[in-house]
């Protein structure tokens, strides 16, 4: 997992509510078991005026010009900023993976449905919580200055907007270690290889009877 420490980007302001994971993904998509290739049809449906489905080529589709991320402005956008109870509906792990895999560091909202937020920082994906006048006030400025830039400092916990002034953020101290070091749960099991490696040696020396259950075609 990429490490978040402090990163600078380009927002792109979305202005609706309660967007569902399967408007983030739509179902059609999720067909594969690798975690990889879901980018070009993050918002498939808001995205493009045709009807999408799985192994299309993106340049043959008929892009929304009037939908936020085809507006050229901003094109290469990685922070996302949101309005309420955004990634709501079924708990699908694609949804941060289509995010992330489009470009996306961070997501700024006033609120978001339980397991996206969780999914979210499993998969290196910062959401941001921030008072609903604060978001407000940053839709303003975003739509009003184009190329408008925030940078989100996750060590100092703050957000620094193009005039300096600085917007505080809390997150809970394990996800913001795991962060801050690019530990998903596989890299977290991992760093305790060793431990795991001793309790098995352990384990098969004092039940050698075990290392016969685990001979492939072994079925006694």
């Amino acid at each position: 997992m990429q490490k978040f420490t402090v990163h600078k980007g380009l927002v792109a302001p979305m202005d609706r509510e309660n967007v569902d994971t399967d408007a983030i993904i739509p179902k059609q998509f999720l067909k594969s078991i690798r975690k990889t290739g879901f980018g070009p049809n993050l918002f498939d449906a808001w995205r493009y005026l045709d009807e999408g489905f799985p192994g299309q080529d993106p340049a043959s589709r008929k892009p929304n010009p009037d939908f936020v991320l085809n507006q050229p402005r901003y094109k290469g956008a990685s922070v996302l900023l949101a309005r309420k109870n955004f990634g709501c509906g079924s708990s699908r792990e694609h949804a941060p993976w289509a995010l992330d895999q489009f470009g996306f560091r961070a997501i700024i909202a006033p609120s978001y449905a339980d397991i996206f937020f969780n999914n979210s920082f499993k998969n290196g994906l910062l959401p941001i919580v921030l008072p609903e006048a604060q978001v407000a006030a940053l839709f303003d400025e975003a739509l009003a200055f184009p190329g408008y830039e925030l940078t989100i400092d996750l060590e100092r916990q703050v957000i620094v907007k193009p005039d300096g002034k600085e917007l505080p953020f809390d997150v809970q101290a394990f996800r913001k270690y795991c962060l801050l070091n690019g530990l998903d749960d596989i890299g977290l099991t991992l760093r305790q290889s060793d431990k795991i490696k001793a309790y098995e040696a352990e384990r098969l020396a004092t039940k050698p009877w075990l290392n016969h259950m685990a001979t492939p075609g072994f079925t006694g």
